[in-house]
């Protein structure tokens, strides 16, 4: 059976905020790869810039590759290479700093959702909204422990406590997870400072209303509510490519 193709498109938009001075988030865009990723620094201005930067830099520098496993195996790599890198430079400086990692592979049907820290990756399909991800903080930690329900989770004013990042260590506890893409899928990729002041539920939402615009309309709608921290937004849509045949008459 012949598998249709998929026609992948995105949207990336990261802003500031209202509140800090500088973007400590950093994205990368790599359609022609199959590759988005989003990282948010930590370390304070230059420090978690930087940080986060070593993360994007790694993952574009990646070739492309046509097997799926060796794919993976290639992005899981290049988040661990920055996570050296950015270890050296904390040991080297004493300064402490680290970023988060959360990337999405997409090559034929089959994605890949790889992080660390508390990016998330985001799934709507058929209308519902899964999240890919699961948080790597303190407060996740005591919900998986049954220690706090997820409405407390959201309101505790630990929440934003990272237990694991890229660099903070010398080695790195990456998670992963692999599916089949669907016709239609969409995926969102975003750093805290959306899903802090929007809901679940409204991400749903503007994913559904209009996935190509999703990424401009949520940042706008965080920088509406006061924008406390960096926000940055990347969405991809998975559509079927339709190939048109033209049969020519004869003379």
């Amino acid at each position: 059976m012949n598998v249709p193709a998929l026609r992948l498109t995105h949207e990336a938009q990261s802003d500031v905020g209202a509140v800090r001075q500088v973007n400590e988030d950093s994205f990368v865009a790599l359609p022609e790869h199959g590759l988005w990723a989003v990282a948010d620094g930590m370390g304070g201005l230059e420090n978690g810039q930087w940080a986060s930067g070593a993360v994007v830099e790694a993952l574009s520098r990646l070739s492309p590759e046509s097997d799926f496993d060796a794919a993976a195996a290639k992005v899981a790599e290049a988040i661990h290479q920055a996570n050296a890198t950015i270890n050296a430079a904390v040991r080297e400086s004493g300064h402490n700093m680290g970023s988060t990692a959360a990337a999405l592979m997409i090559l034929g049907r089959r994605f890949a959702v790889f992080w660390a820290g508390d990016s998330r990756v985001y799934l709507l399909r058929g209308g519902q909204l899964f999240r890919m991800t699961e948080d790597h903080t303190q407060v996740q930690d005591m919900v998986s422990r049954g220690l706090l329900s997820e409405e407390e989770a959201a309101h505790h004013p630990m929440r934003h406590v990272i237990s694991r990042a890229v660099g903070v260590e010398p080695t790195l506890e990456l998670d992963a997870v692999a599916d089949e893409v669907q016709i239609d899928d969409v995926f969102l990729l975003c750093s805290d400072g959306l899903y802090g002041v929007v809901s679940d539920d409204e991400i749903a939402q503007a994913l559904a209303v209009n996935p190509v615009s999703a990424a401009r309309d949520l940042v706008a709608l965080s920088l509406s509510r006061g924008a406390p921290d960096n926000v940055t937004v990347v969405t991809v849509c998975c559509e079927e490519t339709t190939l048109l045949m033209f049969k020519s008459e004869p003379a």
